[in-house]
């Protein structure tokens, strides 16, 4: 196999791949990325990586001199086309090195056998698509709410549901519930079905999306009920790159029980000044100590630390409407949430010092649900 191709487009398609590469890949072979051109006049390279349960593909022009596949190690690969010249590079193999030409610099990499790695999943039918920016936005204020302990798998996913033209995202670790509604273009009007999506691979795929593209969103296996299970995929496409992933086999938490429809007590914050003064008053806070707020009228106070300890105060400007309040958070857990308010000012809506507190932004119609709602436990402080 011998081409050539733009130093960017490679690297970026390089990098787009190894996000599926394993970290500690169960075979040798599966730290390959698979570099393939069918034939002379596509002029077109094909990457892919895959670890029996995540698959990325990428594709990106190049000059063709000979067609040809080879599988070469994914991470370095990616290590050497982010750290090419502003060349083009040349790639060119033989029956067991590859060499990457780029200006001055030039890197010999040995080849793995391509006989003994597996064959990439097909992508599921198109079940509709969406924005990319709407999207990336949406797993970005969800995704902090999944678990990361792998031994309850229901937790580390997000759980992604369709109901006609509607998408929604939740996640929960069980001490937060983060949730969050747009709408997207589904290939069938009346479609109602749900994934849970592994977390980590659906924010690798909406971090690694190109700004103003619309994603494809594709998905397999839908059972009775609309319920997608076991064996089922999910895939998503922008670009001519794409993503696919195998589910959790779980059922998620039926969430929207535990949101309160009723509340005693709200505050309306200006969303940047509340989240640099959490960020501010939490430099004192250790990871198990609790930032306190304490609502008034016109005011909030935030404290952090006690005693002999260090401690930070803040007072903000603040509309609260009901008996005044103090609540604790931890303060990562805080700031998730007021993270994800997209607008100006955001909402904290109360019942009790020690039930859940729902952190939102303002509605886009008046007496409307906001599109992100976040739910979190208080902290019990004496």
């Amino acid at each position: 196999m011998k081409f050539r191709v733009d130093r960017d487009a490679f690297a970026e398609a390089v990098a787009w791949t190894a996000r599926a590469l394993p970290a500690r890949p169960a075979v040798p072979v599966l730290a390959g990325m698979r570099l393939e051109i069918p034939d002379p006049g596509s002029g077109r390279l094909r990457l892919s990586s895959f670890d029996y349960e995540v698959s990325a593909r990428a594709a990106v022009d190049v000059d063709v001199d000979q067609p040809g596949a080879i599988l070469v190690s994914g991470r370095l690969l990616a290590e050497i086309a982010r750290n090419l010249p502003p060349h083009p590079v040349e790639v060119a193999s033989d029956a067991s090195r590859v060499l990457v030409t780029c200006g001055s610099a030039r890197f010999t990499l040995l080849t793995l056998p391509l006989e003994d790695y597996p064959r990439l999943p097909d992508m599921p039918k198109v079940t509709g698509s969406i924005g990319g920016d709407a999207f990336g936005t949406a797993v970005r204020q969800v995704a902090p709410a999944a678990s990361r302990d792998d031994t309850l798998p229901m937790l580390t996913g997000i759980h992604v549901a369709f109901s006609g033209d509607s998408l929604t995202l939740a996640a929960t670790d069980r001490y937060r519930i983060a949730v969050r509604d747009l709408w997207w273009r589904p290939a069938q009007a009346d479609l109602t079905a749900s994934a849970l999506v592994p977390a980590r691979t659906l924010a690798e795929t909406a971090r690694a999306l190109v700004p103003g593209s619309n994603v494809d969103i594709a998905l397999s296996t839908i059972g009775s009920g609309g319920a997608s299970r076991g064996e089922g995929m999910i895939g998503f496409e922008t670009g001519g790159r794409r993503t696919t992933t195998r589910l959790i086999d779980s059922e998620f938490i039926k969430y929207e029980s535990r949101f309160p429809t009723e509340f005693d007590a709200r505050a309306e914050i200006s969303t940047a000044p509340l989240t640099e003064a959490v960020k501010r008053v939490a430099l004192v806070a250790d990871r198990n100590t609790p930032l306190r707020l304490s609502f008034t009228q016109g005011e909030v106070v935030l404290e952090a630390g006690s005693g002999d300890d260090a401690q930070a105060l803040e007072a903000l400007e603040t509309k609260y409407e009901g008996d005044d309040m103090r609540v604790a958070f931890s303060p990562s857990y805080l700031l998730d949430g007021i993270g994800g308010v997209e607008s100006e000012t955001a909402y904290l809506n109360f019942t009790a010092p020690t039930k859940p507190v729902v952190i939102s932004g303002v509605p886009s119609e008046e007496g409307g649900r906001p599109d992100f709602r976040y739910l979190v436990m208080p902290l019990r402080v004496s």
